[in-house]
């Protein structure tokens, strides 16, 4: 007879790509950064690309790693880099980069979530709890669904990103959860399934792709997904199957009594 281990009190989501596609998002706020710049830095627009402010970025980040924690700060250090390159005056306390800024996260956050993400949350917190662990800098209430969410841990404010297992362990101190009675649902097989698995977590990869990179790299899930709709299929299996098995365990003891 197969054991499966008991419904989990609680559940963690990974947010780009897992909950909503995060490349059309992170596209259009880089062309609104530069049309911003085109009007309000005219000189970093004549001097870079949306591409070659990219690339720099990139080179920033081969340079001083550490940016891998907080993604935003990233974005603000290549922006005062190009202006500086460029000439532009970054404005009082950096006052110009900030407007560049708040154009970026408007638009980053301006996602759309997959059709089966709302209606799927809303049946998961009437299940058990409901928390987000993410490296990137989402915000839940920009996009209008914090309500959904009881916990939101991220690596810019929590100074470690995944896989590192602290954030997975952080994560499941605030929702007051033992990493065991913890799920954690996310795209990467690398930085979401092992970082949750080496944390202690059951970890399921949403693959809405058909993707096989998780035998390239030997990483075996404790469930593989399309959408919301076959995890909950699967939580509700793994729990019936338990609870049919604690039924009959307590039926032989009675018996035996």
């Amino acid at each position: 007879m197969t054991r499966t281990r008991p419904w989990p009190k609680a559940i963690l989501f990974d947010l780009d790509d897992t909950l909503w596609p995060i490349a059309p998002a992170i596209l259009q706020a880089e062309e609104s950064v530069y049309a911003w710049l085109r009007e309000h830095a005219p000189r970093v627009a004549e001097r870079f690309t949306i591409e070659s402010l990219r690339q720099a970025r990139l080179d920033l980040l081969a340079r001083q790693p550490e940016f891998h924690l907080d993604l935003g700060k990233l974005r603000r250090a290549g922006l005062v880099a190009a202006f500086e390159a460029a000439g532009e005056d970054v404005g009082e306390d950096g006052g110009r980069i900030d407007g560049a800024m708040a154009r970026y996260f408007a638009a980053r956050n301006a996602v759309v979530p997959y059709d089966d993400v709302l209606p799927g949350l809303a049946r998961l917190q009437d299940l058990l709890l409901v928390g987000s662990i993410s490296n990137g800098n989402a915000d839940l209430q920009a996009i209008g669904l914090s309500h959904h969410f009881k916990v939101s841990v991220a690596a810019h404010q929590l100074g470690v990103a995944k896989p590192d297992a602290a954030i997975f362990l952080a994560a499941c101190r605030e929702l007051g959860v033992a990493p065991e009675d913890a799920v954690y649902v996310g795209d990467d097989v690398l930085l979401d399934v092992q970082g949750a698995q080496q944390a202690g977590l059951r970890a399921v990869w949403m693959n809405r792709t058909g993707s096989t990179r998780h035998l390239e790299h030997d990483v075996v899930p404790d469930a593989i997904v399309r959408d919301f709709d076959e995890l909950i299929d699967w939580l509700q299996r793994e729990h019936a199957q338990r609870e049919g098995e604690e039924k009959r365990a307590e039926k032989r003891k009675s018996v035996r009594g």
